[in-house]
């Protein structure tokens, strides 16, 4: 098993949720394995709460998200025909604000009205010394990419991210 593999099950998310055919899915995330990157996956009761959990996969790929203090809000806009390439826009838009920012974030709270999604990323300026940052990641790609909800109150949204 490579590195990459290595980092991505020591990131592995919280709070598995239940698989009840009745009861909402707990938001929650997790990493999938893809040849030589990285699947992130969110879940959640609905499409917002998956693209949230979806979020906080993508800053686990680089670091710990509960090492990270949600101490600046970064508002995001984005707008796609698709609610896979809203996903693809969101992901992409963290990633750019990451860099240009040099900040990771820990905490999301996103709004989809049609094909418009309305975000805030908290978080703060990296700290190497804290946040140990694993590796960068350089973008969301359409591999393995899906929005869709699984049965009522279960919503998944995935992409593989290129590091």
């Amino acid at each position: 098993m490579n590195e990459k593999s290595e980092n991505a099950k020591a990131c592995i998310g919280a709070a598995a949720g239940t698989d009840s055919v009745h009861r909402p899915a707990e938001p929650r995330w997790e990493h999938f394995e893809h040849k030589a990157d990285i699947g992130v996956r969110g879940i959640g009761p609905t499409m917002a709460a998956a693209f949230e959990q979806a979020a906080t996969a993508l800053v686990a790929v680089c670091t710990d998200p509960a090492r990270v203090r949600p101490v600046e809000e970064i508002r995001i806009q984005c707008e796609a025909p698709t609610p896979e390439l809203l996903l693809i826009d969101w992901l992409n838009a963290l990633i750019f604000e990451m860099a240009t920012r040099k900040m990771l974030f820990s905490r999301f709270k996103v709004q989809i009205h049609g094909a418009r999604l309305e975000g805030v990323a908290a978080g703060e300026p990296i700290d190497v010394a804290r946040h140990e940052p694993a590796v960068e990641v350089k973008g969301a790609t359409y591999a393995e990419l899906a929005v869709h909800e699984a049965r009522p109150g279960h919503w998944v949204a995935q992409c593989v991210v290129d590091v």
